[in-house]
């Protein structure tokens, strides 16, 4: 198994952090790394809420993933999983407010666990296992910008 963790902060209240991380269909009106997003399941967010998105690649294309809601603690804890090649991906986004001189802001942290399902997961795993990190904390960090970006984004809209 293999884990990459990525942490930042966020100027904005973990509420509103995490409205705009549980808000699927807002996603397309947002330039953003995730593409158009495709909900797979009806009614409010939360475990059992699937969707799938299409993602950019840093070397240009497209990526195809699904994900689907394990958890969903607002506004604290959102757990995902998404199957992929010979591995099965369990993502958690944690938010922390984090409070300093009356200025809202969230510590967020993403972690991302691949575990092999087959051995084809397991050869891949241990002959690109290093390049593969290096390439999820590329992505979750991108993740982790974009969030920033329409948390600042949102904040002045309401601002004004």
């Amino acid at each position: 198994m293999s884990t990459v963790t990525v942490s930042g902060l966020i100027e904005a209240h973990a509420v509103d952090v995490w409205r705009l991380l549980t808000d699927l269909p807002g996603r397309a009106a947002r330039p953003t790394v995730a593409g158009p997003v495709e909900l797979l399941t009806p009614g409010p967010f939360g475990p059992g809420t699937a969707w799938r998105e299409e993602r950019a690649q840093p070397g240009g294309g497209t990526l195809i993933e699904e994900f689907l809601v394990v958890e969903a603690l607002a506004p604290q804890r959102l757990v995902l999983c998404s199957a992929g090649a010979g591995a099965d991906y369990r993502i958690t986004w944690t938010l922390r407010p984090v409070r300093r001189r009356r200025q809202a802001r969230t510590a967020v942290t993403i972690t991302q666990e691949a575990v092999p399902t087959d051995p084809y997961g397991r050869v891949v795993a241990l002959l690109l296992g290093g390049l593969a990190a290096r390439a999820v904390e590329v992505a979750l960090r991108r993740d982790l910008a974009d969030l920033a970006v329409a948390a600042r984004a949102t904040g002045s809209a309401e601002a004004a």
